[in-house]
């Protein structure tokens, strides 16, 4: 507890600094994000330590969101798709289900530059609410209606560095900042040492912060609310 205490502290600290040297990366606004990428920077192939994607790979995540139980499993899928942008991108399949039964589909579209960035491209996404309408409000693709694409994680994250996970006006905005590397982390799936310590707020919902744990050579292993209704997850397993 004592650890997540100092991590909203640390986000409120940051928060203030970062304008000075990282506009782009503050949470408030987003006319001056704007990020030129060239297609031809970009691969399908995902191999950043922090964040890998090899074809084939599937990761199983379970925990709790909206006051019940839920899994993820989340695929590297063999497709790829070309964002407006005119990067082309791989997509990954996340599934999100509670007792068997459909809660969320989504495909996200992931591709790396050159230098080791995993960037964030869109996503195709539809929640299956309890009235039986299906909910497609999240979907967003960069290049389309002004959304910019954005980092997912970098080549050599260093605390405090700090970057936009995506940006589409009033419905995508996530910031994320790097407070810590190193220490372990255990989760069903394991103990894994060397462990990346993220930070994530939104303007979109203010005071709320996430926090996220990544292992090298899996990604994302812990994801947590700090503050507000309590949501976990946790990699139970990964084959691939």
């Amino acid at each position: 507890m004592r650890k997540l205490v100092i991590a909203v502290i640390v986000v409120a600290a940051l928060t203030a600094a970062l304008a000075a040297w990282a506009p782009w990366a503050s949470s408030s606004g987003g006319s001056a994000y704007e990020p030129v990428l060239d297609p031809a920077n970009f691969s399908t192939v995902i191999d950043n330590p922090y964040s890998p994607l090899p074809v084939g790979r599937t990761l199983v995540y379970q925990g709790i969101k909206d006051g019940q139980t839920q899994e993820d499993r989340v695929t590297v899928t063999n497709q790829t798709k070309v964002v407006a942008e005119g990067i082309t991108a791989r997509v990954v399949a996340d599934v999100a289900t509670h007792n068997g039964n459909l809660l969320e589909k989504t495909s996200d579209w992931y591709a790396q530059d050159n230098q080791g960035n995993v960037w964030y491209l869109g996503e195709d996404t539809a929640a299956y609410l309890p009235n039986g309408k299906v909910d497609t409000s999240g979907s967003w693709e960069a290049g389309v209606h002004d959304a910019e694409p954005g980092l997912i994680m970098e080549a050599d994250p260093q605390v405090p560095d700090a970057y936009r996970q995506e940006f589409l006006s009033g419905q995508a905005e996530d910031t994320a900042w790097i407070v810590d590397r190193g220490g372990s982390v255990t989760v069903p799936a394991g103990t894994f040492k060397n462990a990346l310590t993220s930070l994530e707020a939104t303007r979109l919902e203010p005071g709320a912060y996430d926090q996220k744990v990544y292992a090298p050579g899996i990604g994302i292993v812990s994801e947590q609310a700090l503050t507000g209704a309590n949501e976990v997850a946790k990699l139970v397993s990964v084959s691939g």
